[in-house]
């Protein structure tokens, strides 16, 4: 057996929306073989996330939690969408999720908000 050039195979999974939200949630599969609802392209340094929330990409496209404290410096995690959705009650767990909320609340409000509609073609003359 040979190595191969091609990346690992990726397990599938994919975005779907939250019920509550509407938002995109990315759906990946865990070392359980179980999956979890991510927050997708959120990949912040893993020191900022406590250790029960902070999920590690593993090289196969899997995730799992990692709780070592201090994890390195440099590593990146992802964080589950539930934590960020903006429609769900949960506790202040730190302060840039609260951000991560309210920016999410706006995106929600502007993805469900009616269409304005066009200019009109000329504007009258005010003069």
């Amino acid at each position: 057996m040979g190595t191969s050039e091609e990346e690992p195979r990726r397990l599938g999974g994919g975005l779907s929306r939250c019920l509550f939200c509407g938002l995109l949630q990315d759906r990946v599969a865990t070392l359980d073989q179980d999956w979890v609802l991510l927050e997708p392209t959120m990949h912040p340094l893993a020191h900022t996330v406590p250790a029960e929330h902070r999920w590690i990409e593993l090289s196969d496209g899997r995730v799992t939690v990692h709780g070592v404290c201090p994890p390195d410096q440099f590593q990146r995690c992802r964080i589950e969408h539930r934590l960020a959705c903006p429609a769900q009650q949960l506790p202040d767990l730190w302060p840039w999720l609260t951000s991560l909320r309210g920016e999410n609340a706006r995106q929600a409000g502007r993805q469900n908000a009616p269409e304005l509609p066009p200019p009109p073609e000329e504007w009258p003359n005010a003069g």
